[in-house]
């Protein structure tokens, strides 16, 4: 079972909750994606992973669900920006 604390950070901090858990010697959950790959989504796109862990840990449930919705949000959101014209 994937630890509350990883749930928690990985919602906001993705890839610093990723290299702590490797650095925890992959203790509670190894990487579910060949290692080159790993350092690819590590570095673009964390949040994959992060999902993948959860489905493979718990399937379909609460904390998929939620980590799905602010993947969403991130990926949508992410590439907007706010222009104002101050005059």
């Amino acid at each position: 079972m994937l630890p509350l604390w990883f749930l928690i950070l990985s919602l906001f901090l993705p890839r610093i909750a990723l290299f702590i858990d490797w650095a925890h010697l992959c203790r509670y959950f190894p990487l579910p994606f060949p290692q080159p790959w790993s350092a690819l989504l590590w570095i673009f796109a964390p949040r994959i992973i992060v999902l993948t862990m959860i489905y493979r840990e718990q399937g379909i449930h609460f904390w998929f669900l939620i980590h799905l919705i602010v993947a969403i949000l991130v990926y949508l959101g992410g590439g907007s920006q706010v222009n104002r014209n101050e005059s």
